[in-house]
């Protein structure tokens, strides 16, 4: 029986963003969130192992597909292994900011564990996914939570910091906006006094307050923000104007970018208000990726 996981894709309600390090990489603290759309993960249980995509975005693929690389990941972990063919339907935009291909790579994981009950205790499956990618713990994981480090530390949200379930519409112009290019932007803006030193603006504790509702939710948002929108927004501005599509449709309560854009989120009063936001600017702009969902 082929065993079917969602990659859902991957919201980056705040993202903050911390000079570069010694060793190139950037130390981050983020407020995260699934959606209810993303990518379809299939396994075909089978003595082919082999990796095939389809789909609308699956010609978006350029370079090595993760998958490829997770499957080879876990036939190394021992032979005993039901593996098979990986289907991959690719759904979601690419280069699109809502962690893809991180989400894939933790969609296979989750499906070669469902294979292999019997195998499933005695596998460090967090330790895997982290060698996959920094975000392929959370995605993995597939709860809102805080990421902090490179992205690899994951601090799932206990009942007092519940979110509450929120309508969204996600909007991306299908141009893609390589995460490197964003970071490449984002250090140059940056005052080279300050590189290896975090921007002085307090640590996880100060992520972690208690989402009771909605609006104690957007306040946070606001005032986290997202650091990369800046530069992400100078090499495509087209993301600017998604933001107004978003912010001007009734209902809608704030519109920012998710992790390194160029995909933007609105959230809106209710769904109804988030459902006629999809179709008006679906119609407005029909080049345009637009969907309704839920967040969380």
């Amino acid at each position: 029986m082929p065993i079917r996981e969602l990659a859902r894709a991957k919201v980056n309600l705040t993202l903050r963003v911390f000079a570069r390090r010694s060793d190139g990489y950037h130390d981050i603290i983020s407020l995260v969130t699934f959606a209810g759309v993303g990518d379809r993960v299939t396994l075909y249980p089978g003595p082919d192992w082999r990796v095939t995509a389809c789909g609308p975005f699956a010609s978006a693929i350029e370079g090595e597909n993760l998958l490829d690389r997770s499957l080879d990941q876990v036939r190394g972990l021992t032979p005993e292994l039901r593996l098979g063919t990986i289907e991959l339907k690719k759904a979601l935009p690419v280069a699109a900011g809502l962690g893809g291909g991180s989400a894939d790579a933790a969609a296979l994981l989750r499906a070669v564990r469902r294979a292999n009950p019997e195998h499933a205790a005695a596998i460090d499956w967090q330790r895997l996914a982290a060698r996959l990618g920094a975000d392929v713990p959370v995605c993995f994981a597939g709860k809102p939570a805080i990421i902090a480090g490179v992205g690899d530390r994951v601090e799932p949200l206990g009942p007092s910091h519940a979110l509450p379930a929120l309508a969204c519409v996600l909007v991306n112009p299908r141009v893609p906006l390589p995460t490197a290019r964003v970071f490449a932007a984002f250090d140059a803006s940056v005052d080279p006094s300050l590189q290896g030193h975090p921007r002085p603006r307090g640590g996880t504790d100060a992520e972690r307050a208690a989402f009771f509702d909605v609006d104690s939710l957007l306040t946070h948002i606001r005032d986290r923000g997202n650091d990369l929108e800046p530069a992400a927004s100078r090499l495509l501005p087209v993301i600017a104007q998604i933001k107004r599509a978003l912010g001007a449709q009734p209902g809608c309560r704030l519109a920012a970018m998710s992790g390194s854009g160029p995909t933007c989120f609105g959230i809106f009063s209710d769904a109804h208000a988030a459902q006629a936001a999809k179709r008006a600017i679906a119609r407005a702009h029909p080049v345009w990726w637009v969907k309704f969902t839920w967040l969380g």
